[in-house]
C-alpha cells in the first residue's frame, strides 16, 4: 500500500469548498489530519458550521474541524453572500451538525501538527483566504521548511478578477496574508481562475450528480444549481466554474493540469488593484520563481474523477 498523503484542508465553505471537502473525504489516498476554517465566503460562525455539516453529509463525523481567524490580518472582512447565499451553503437543506467543533484554535492546530509530523510530510490545501496559514507562519516560523507543499485555490491573471477587475476573491479578502504565504519559500501550486474557469458545471454534469440518487449526489446537485446561477449570469456560460475541488483533484491526478513555474506577487498597496496576483508568465522580470501556476485543466477528466469519487459516499 502506498503511504497516505497527509493533508490539512483550510476552508471557508462555500458550495465549491463543500464539493472539494467531499472529494477529499471520498478519496482513500488521503490522511485528512483536520479541517481548519477561516472567515471568507461567509463569517466564521457559518463557515465552521458548514464544514461540520459537510463532514456529516459524507458520513465522516470523526473528521476534526478547527475554527480559526475571524477576520483578515489588516483589512475588514469582505464576504460573498451574493454568490453563496446567506448561509454560504444555500441549495440543500442540511441538518444542524451534531459533531463537535474542536476546542483548539485552527492556527495552533496547524503549528502543532507541522511541528509534530515529520518534516515534509504535510501538505496544506487552502480553499479560502490565507489568513490562518499566514498567522501560523508568523506564530512559528519553524513550520515553514516543514511544509511539504501548499496547493491553493486563488488568484487569476489572464482571466482578470472575479470580485474586482483585477482580484480573485480569496486573495482579495486577505492580500497581506497571501503576500506572506507567497514569499515564504514553501513550494506552492496555485489553481487560479485561469484554470478553474475551464471546470464548468454544465447541466449534464449536475444531472450526473443528481442521478446518483445518494444523499451526497442530490445535495451536491442542489448546491451547484444554486451556486452556478450567479456565474452563469455573469459570464454567460452553461454552468459556473467549480473552483475549489481543483485543489484536491490536482493532488489526486496532477496529469489533468498544466502550468508553469513562475514568479507571482500580490498587490497590497493600491486600492485600484488590491489583491491582484501579478503572474510573470513570460519571465520578463528578474523576480525569483515561487509558484507552479496552473493555466489549463482537462475538464472532462476532472468531472469524471469527481463523479466517480462522490458516488462512493452515502
Amino acid at each position: 500500500m502506498p503511504e497516505l498523503r497527509k493533508i490539512i484542508i483550510d476552508t471557508d465553505p462555500g458550495q465549491d469548498d463543500a464539493v472539494a471537502i467531499l472529494l477529499a473525504l471520498a478519496s482513500p489516498e488521503f490522511d485528512i489530519l483536520g479541517l481548519t476554517v477561516v472567515a471568507g465566503n461567509v463569517p466564521l460562525a457559518l463557515t465552521q458550521t458548514n464544514a461540520r455539516k459537510i463532514c456529516e453529509l459524507a458520513g465522516k463525523p470523526e473528521t476534526k474541524v478547527f475554527a480559526g481567524s475571524i477576520r483578515p490580518l489588516v483589512r475588514g472582512l469582505v464576504t460573498a453572500e451574493a454568490v453563496h447565499g446567506q448561509t454560504g451553503l444555500n441549495g440543500p437543506v442540511l441538518p444542524e451538525p451534531q459533531m463537535p467543533l474542536q476546542d483548539q484554535h485552527a492556527v495552533d492546530f496547524i503549528v502543532e501538527t507541522l511541528m509534530r509530523e515529520a518534516a515534509g510530510a504535510v501538505t496544506l490545501c487552502p480553499l479560502g483566504p490565507l489568513t490562518n496559514i499566514a498567522l501560523a507562519m508568523i506564530r512559528e516560523p519553524r513550520i515553514i521548511p516543514r511544509i511539504r507543499e501548499i496547493v491553493l485555490m486563488g488568484g487569476g491573471f489572464f482571466e482578470g478578477g472575479n470580485v474586482t477587475p483585477t482580484a480573485e476573491f480569496n486573495i482579495y479578502v486577505d492580500p497581506h496574508a497571501a503576500d506572506i504565504v507567497l514569499k515564504s519559500g514553501v513550494p506552492i501550486v496555485m489553481l487560479p481562475l485561469d484554470a478553474t474557469h475551464q471546470a464548468l458545471t454544465t447541466a449534464a454534469r449536475i444531472a450526473a450528480f443528481r442521478s446518483m440518487g445518494s444523499k451526497v449526489g442530490v445535495a451536491v446537485a442542489e448546491m451547484l444549481d444554486f451556486f452556478e446561477r450567479f456565474d452563469e449570469e455573469k459570464y454567460g456560460t452553461d454552468g459556473g466554474p467549480l473552483h475549489d475541488p481543483c485543489v484536491i483533484a490536482y493532488l489526486l491526478k496532477p496529469e489533468l493540469f498544466k502550468g508553469r513555474f513562475i514568479n507571482v506577487c500580490v498587490e497590497t498597496a493600491s486600492e485600484l488593484t488590491m489583491g491582484m496576483t501579478v503572474a510573470d508568465w513570460w519571465g520578463v522580470t528578474q523576480r525569483p520563481k515561487n509558484v507552479t501556476y496552473i493555466r489549463d485543466v482537462d475538464h472532462d477528466g476532472f468531472f469524471a474523477l469527481l463523479t466517480e469519487r462522490l458516488a462512493i459516499l452515502p
